[in-house]
């Protein structure tokens, strides 16, 4: 994390473990910790989060921003920024995690493991029994409007973040509605990401007034830890993520029902398997240009896959260790995403409570957001 990323012919990326360091920073402010209500994205919030301006030389740019920040009420906040070129979310919260042991004067409870050879395909990949249908599948570009030859105009429209909560009787009331239709595995039933996700693709196809032959696709960020053989060892420090698409038309998922959106999800997700994840990386090994593939907020261009209007990309932080975070100064009043400023983009968080209900952090043009959220509301 103290290294810094440079860049190599054909888009790819390197770590150089230069101990350069991290950026820590400390700063005060006059407002109070009660001023913020319920956290939703505001100017001033984002403040509280160290920020990253892409234009300057990527060999320059720390892959971990910290900021402390005390308020006149005697609170404080740390707001973190990391590459996520570097590590995935669940490394993202196991270094955090170790931090605040550390910082409590505590030992390391898993230790990193950063041999990153363990997912590289150096040989030539053995015949599979059941290889992959297209080992590119999740590396397509996604659909655009039916009509346009590229998403410059999407991109160029106005965003806007909500963070909506989806309380338990809301979950409840999907679940026994997807649960109980055609599409259900009486064996295994839809998880809650399947059925939430399903819900929310589908009322975002409503709010966008697509066509019934729009094609649309949702972008799912998996954890392949436990899907690779053999499984990555305990502690993986790196990005072991990969993506999955879920694809339809707007048509068939709104005429069809939830259940029919939950099993495209469903199906997507089990699909990426050990050979599934071994040819993407083969696949990315060997493409002429990664950049292709990359962050478009980061490059600054308009190349990278978007997951704007026609589309919707929703990753899930129900399964990682969120809460809790101790620094030695007890349970935190609050912990989230500070923005999620890309059309379509959408986060699926655990309530701090725990008491069942869910909380989705989305961004979409400001001309759809409030028939999404009455969808998202009225439609169960």
């Amino acid at each position: 994390m103290a290294g810094r990323l440079k860049w190599l012919p054909r888009g790819r990326l390197e770590l150089d473990c230069n101990a350069e360091g991290v950026s820590f920073m400390e700063a005060e402010s006059e407002a109070k910790l009660s001023d913020f209500d319920d956290f939703s994205p505001t100017p001033e919030f984002e403040k509280l989060v160290p920020q990253v301006n892409y234009k300057h030389p990527i060999e320059t740019i720390p892959l971990f921003l910290a900021q402390v920040t005390r308020f006149k009420c005697g609170g404080i906040s740390l707001g973190v920024s990391i590459s996520h070129a570097v590590v995935d979310g669940q490394s993202a919260f196991h270094f955090l995690s170790e931090w605040g042991r550390i910082a409590r004067g505590e030992p390391l409870e898993t230790t990193p493991f950063l041999d990153r050879k363990i997912l590289w395909t150096g040989q030539p990949l053995p015949p599979f029994a059941s290889p992959p249908q297209c080992e590119r599948k999740g590396f397509e570009q996604p659909p655009l409007l039916i009509g346009e030859t590229d998403n410059v105009e999407e991109r160029k429209k106005k965003t806007t973040v909500e963070i909506l909560k989806l309380s338990k009787t809301l979950i409840e009331k999907l679940r026994s509605r997807v649960n109980t239709s055609e599409y259900a595995d009486p064996a295994r039933g839809f998880t809650r990401y399947e059925t939430v996700a399903g819900h929310v693709w589908r009322c975002a196809s409503k709010a966008r007034g697509h066509s019934p032959e729009q094609p649309t696709s949702l972008g799912i960020c998996v954890d392949t830890r436990s899907r690779v053989q053999p499984p990555l060892p305990r502690g993986y420090f790196g990005n072991a993520t990969i993506n999955a698409v879920a694809r339809s038309t707007s048509g068939e998922l709104i005429s069809n029902g939830l259940g029919f959106a939950a099993e495209k999800i469903s199906e997507a997700i089990k699909s990426v398997t050990n050979e599934y994840v071994m040819t993407g990386i083969e696949y990315l090994k060997n493409h002429e240009d990664l950049k292709t593939f990359q962050d478009i907020h980061a490059l600054g261009s308009t190349d990278g896959p978007f997951y704007g209007n026609p589309n919707l990309g929703l990753v899930s932080w129900l399964t990682l260790p969120m809460y809790g975070l101790d620094f030695g100064w007890g349970k935190e009043v609050h912990m989230g995403p500070c923005t999620h400023d890309g059309d379509g983009g959408s986060l699926l968080l655990p309530d701090k409570n725990d008491d069942g209900s869910l909380i989705l952090a989305t961004c979409l043009q400001v001309a759809h957001m409030e028939a999404f959220k009455q969808h998202l509301y009225e439609d169960i």
